[in-house]
């Protein structure tokens, strides 16, 4: 057999060996401060994926997700970001985690014509203005914090103290909490703020405990919240406690320990079976052998439809710029029970907001 045609049977061997896969790109804390978050988040995903996948994938092609650590820096985010979109040339980003760390690849995004469906943030920032390449899916914290401090004012709660982790993230919280004080003609007895890297809770903890304050919204990641609820519970304060839906994860609970119960998380996806959403992840789930979806987990479900309902529409061609496209043009696009649109000049997704308490035996429950 000739050389060439040899070349070109081996080739048309390869090929078949190895089916066409569409790369997608992920960077987040799987390790630090928000790793058990990342994880959930990340295993809600997959399960939509690997469920895509063993159909046959988007038009034949698998669905591929190359997940790197950035330890929840927004440094590394940025340097795994540019590995990932230059040197992996990924169709598009996806699930990033954390406010800075999203901020920081937005020009890799913006030179490179990436787009990015579904970080796991609800910074305002990434709303408003229009973010050309960021498509959102969740709720924003604004959202949040303000439906949070609402309902404690509701139920009769009207010294509430805020304490909020002094960067991007927490001051976006802290403005949607904001609202929700001058909604209900109130003023935090306690506002404090504290340094991510090094959080000390020795001064706000008796603070808050001396003001009596009935409820404390705490905007920050888990490890900060856990810490500063033991230290709210040694200066003798009995608050209830509100953190918002990051620290929505059955990893947050089990890092709580005994001090779990009673602490209200709000979510930014439902919880009943009722919702489509809600009914087909558990199932998803309990085909794998999983007891219970947990709110974390069913954002990156959310997300994941998302990103496999765009890459369809590129009708086999998911390429950077026509997923872009098929994105822009999502209208009315039904998760299971949520609908999410999309237009050039509206990126911001999802508004659902509710509050869970966490239960006595370590569950979320409305």
């Amino acid at each position: 057999m000739p050389c060439k045609m040899l070349g070109a049977v081996l080739l048309m061997l390869a090929s078949a060996a190895t089916p066409a896969q569409i790369l997608i790109g992920q960077t987040a804390g799987f390790s630090g401060p928000v790793a058990a978050g990342v994880k959930e988040t990340t295993d809600g995903a997959r399960l939509y994926l690997d469920a895509v996948n063993a159909k046959g994938g988007v038009g034949g092609q698998k669905i591929e997700l190359i997940s790197l650590d950035d330890r929840f820096e927004p440094k590394l985010a940025a340097d795994n970001a540019r590995k990932l979109i230059e040197e992996q040339n990924v169709a598009a980003m996806f699930l990033t985690r954390g406010t800075p760390h999203t901020e920081a690849m937005l020009p890799l995004l913006d030179q490179h014509g990436v787009p990015l469906v579904g970080p796991s943030t609800g910074a305002m920032v990434l709303h408003q203005p229009v973010r050309k390449h960021i498509f959102n899916v969740r709720a924003t914290y604004q959202r949040e914090a303000e439906k949070t401090i609402t309902h404690l004012a509701t139920i009769g709660m009207h010294k509430i103290a805020v304490v909020h982790v002094h960067d991007s993230f927490g001051e976006d919280g802290l403005a949607g909490a904001q609202k929700g004080l001058a909604a209900a003609k109130l003023q935090a007895v306690v506002l404090e703020k504290f340094d991510r890297a090094k959080p000390d809770f020795s001064r706000i903890a008796p603070a808050v405990a001396q003001s009596g304050a009935q409820a404390v919204l705490m905007i920050s990641t888990g490890a900060a919240v856990v810490d500063l609820i033991k230290a709210l519970r040694a200066a003798g304060s009995n608050a209830q406690v509100v953190t918002l839906s990051n620290n929505a994860s059955s990893g947050f609970i089990k890092s709580l320990g005994d001090h779990a119960r009673g602490v209200v998380v709000s979510q930014v996806f439902p919880q009943s079976l009722t919702y489509g959403l809600v009914k087909e992840a558990s199932d998803l789930a309990r085909a794998k052998g999983q007891a219970e979806v947990s709110p974390a987990m069913l954002e990156g479900f959310a997300a994941a439809k998302v990103l496999v309902e765009a890459l369809r529409r590129t009708n086999g061609k998911p390429s950077r710029d026509k997923i872009q496209i098929a994105l822009e043009g999502l209208t009315k696009f039904d998760l299971g029970g949520l609908e999410i649109s999309y237009s050039p000049k509206d990126h911001s997704g999802l508004d659902f907001a509710d509050l869970a308490i966490i239960t006595a035996d370590g569950r979320f429950r409305r």
